[in-house]
């Protein structure tokens, strides 16, 4: 238990290390490994997470709120009730990664990578997912509607059932095939 703030963090392996209530507030992280990380009620606030590497971690209930995560690496963690508040997390490595009960809310997500990712009761909004690599990840009841893309890579399997607005349904409408004459 306990706040850490105002400081950088560098070179750092910390594999398999345990936190448990914990803020992190105006911290940057640089060249640090938390492969493997358990996270229990943690809250990264207005830090720099980029290029982290998180591969393997388990967080549970963890926040991260006006943060930078580019390129931050969660292949193969554990996401259980976690919220994305107003990230900028462009390029971040999601794939394998296993969520329930996640948020991703007012952040940017470009050319994020899901790929064969499990998603349950995972939350979209008004975020930017251009480019978001979503193949092998069923969308069924994931809501995208509010949400910002042109592209994005998913197959026809992928997003059976997904929630989307009018307009994007036009464009996934190509994954069919269909020609659509204005």
């Amino acid at each position: 238990m306990g706040i850490i703030s105002n400081c950088i963090i560098e070179n750092e392996v910390a594999a398999h290390v345990f936190f448990d209530k914990v803020i992190f507030k105006n911290v940057v992280f640089q060249k640090v490994d938390f492969s493997g990380l358990e996270l229990t009620d943690v809250i990264f606030e207005k830090c720099d997470l980029s290029n982290v590497d998180f591969n393997e971690a388990n967080m549970h209930q963890v926040e991260m709120r006006n943060c930078k995560i580019v390129g931050i690496n969660l292949m193969g963690a554990t996401l259980r009730n976690v919220l994305f508040d107003n990230c900028y997390g462009d390029y971040a490595n999601f794939r394998n990664v296993n969520c329930k009960q996640v948020k991703f809310h007012n952040s940017s997500l470009a050319n994020a990578d899901f790929y064969t990712s499990t998603l349950l009761k995972v939350h979209f909004s008004n975020s930017s997912l251009e480019q978001i690599q979503l193949s092998g990840t069923k969308l069924a009841g994931i809501d995208l509607s509010s949400c910002e893309f042109r592209q994005i890579g998913v197959t026809i399997e992928d997003v059976q059932g997904c929630i989307v607005s009018p307009q994007q349904a036009v464009g996934f409408s190509k994954l069919f095939g269909l020609i659509i004459n204005e």
